[in-house]
């Protein structure tokens, strides 16, 4: 069974930056598209090829990659604002995995 890790969370101030990184135990990662999910809901997806989309809420703040030799995906975060606060969740899209327990962002005004 796929597992998935996410981890770099932390409590930081509105205006500054967090990387997240989800790691995935199984080389399938490869072949499906992968999202960054807040609360179940969608925040930033990514194709395997590497198309990515964002929430308008987070485009132009918020960027999500991938590395598929070592099956981890990320999210890189900046100018957060406190409404971005919550458990980020990576998985597929749509979702296929069972989820883990996320990662939690909290952002101070």
């Amino acid at each position: 069974q796929v597992q998935l890790v996410e981890s770099g969370g932390g409590l930081v101030q509105a205006g500054e930056s967090l990387t997240l990184s989800c790691s995935v135990s199984h080389n399938i990662f490869r072949d499906y598209m992968m999202g960054w999910y807040r609360e179940r809901e969608l925040v930033a997806s990514i194709s395997a090829g590497g198309t990515d989309n964002y929430a308008d809420s987070v485009k132009g703040r918020f960027r999500i990659t991938r590395d598929n030799v070592r099956n981890t995906m990320y999210l890189q975060m900046d100018s957060l604002k406190p409404e971005d606060s919550g458990v980020y969740y990576c998985n597929t899209r749509p979702v296929f995995w069972p989820w883990s327990k996320g990662t939690q962002v909290t952002v101070s005004s």
